[in-house]
C-alpha cells in the first residue's frame, strides 16, 4: 500500500525537490513543466504555486490545493485517498 503523507509543512525546498525528481520545475513561486511554463490546475487553469499544490495518490497531475480541484479529480478519477 502506497504511503500518504502531506506536502502542507513540506519545507518549499523539498517541495521544489519533489518536483524536479517528477521531471518537472520551479521558479520557486510556480509549478512548472520542464519546459519553463508554468503548470495550470487541470480544472481551474490557475497556475500552481509550490506552496499550495497538491499531488494525489496514483497520479502525477499537479493541482492547485482547493474544494474545487480535489473534488473534481476525485469525481474524475475516483476515491484514491
Amino acid at each position: 500500500m502506497t504511503e500518504l503523507f502531506s506536502l502542507i509543512d513540506m519545507p518549499k525546498d523539498a517541495k521544489v525537490f519533489l518536483l524536479k525528481e517528477l521531471g518537472y520545475d520551479s521558479d520557486g513561486i510556480y509549478a512548472k513543466h520542464k519546459n519553463g511554463t508554468i503548470i495550470l490546475d487541470r480544472y481551474t487553469e490557475e497556475p500552481v504555486k509550490v506552496d499550495n499544490m497538491i499531488i494525489l495518490p496514483g497520479s502525477e497531475i499537479i493541482l492547485d490545493n482547493n474544494p474545487l480541484s480535489v473534488s473534481s479529480y476525485l469525481e474524475e478519477f475516483g476515491d484514491v485517498l
